[in-house]
């Protein structure tokens, strides 16, 4: 078996996501929406191939929309069940967190179900730092769950100010 890469691409995640039963599951629209906002965005995504099969995919969003927030990003993981534990998330963690810095973000925020400790670890050795908890936020599989809420710092992160904007958009 060859090693899991990771890889730009905007994934056409619609084929390949099996439905769950939690309602939880994106729909065909939705992943459209985010492939296009993707796309005109340029925000850093990848996704994981291992054998010519996608395996997992990573992308980021705006924290916030107001232009206040525009240096903090929101990060998302998915790595598909049969693939858990082979280091596919960490892959995608690392080429995400790299592209985000490249990119002059400052912060890169996280929402984890808070029983999730393979994702806990995973993010706590990329220097995650836990800031919140988010009780009784998501209905899945028939019970409320809790969302931990992590964040860590990119490059300067907030010791020193952003650089200011090029002279076409003052």
């Amino acid at each position: 078996m060859r090693q899991a890469r990771s890889r730009i691409a905007i994934p056409r995640w619609a084929a390949r996501i099996k439905p769950n039963d939690d309602g939880d599951t994106p729909q065909p629209d939705d992943l459209r929406e985010r492939r296009r906002n993707l796309k005109s965005r340029r925000f850093p995504h990848r996704v994981a191939i291992k054998d010519g099969a996608v395996v997992g995919y990573a992308y980021v969003v705006l924290f916030r929309k107001r232009p206040a927030y525009r240096h903090t990003v929101k990060h998302s993981i998915y790595v598909h069940h049969d693939h858990l534990g082979q280091g596919i998330g960490r892959l995608l963690m690392h080429d995400l967190i790299d592209a985000c810095a490249a990119a002059g973000f400052r912060q890169m925020i996280g929402y984890i179900d808070a029983e999730n400790t393979a994702s806990l670890m995973l993010h706590e050795r990329f220097n995650f730092v836990r800031v919140g908890l988010l009780r009784g936020v998501a209905y899945r599989y028939g019970r409320w769950a809790d969302s931990a809420m992590v964040q860590r710092s990119l490059g300067p992160g907030s010791t020193a100010p952003p650089p200011p904007p090029p002279l076409s958009t003052r």
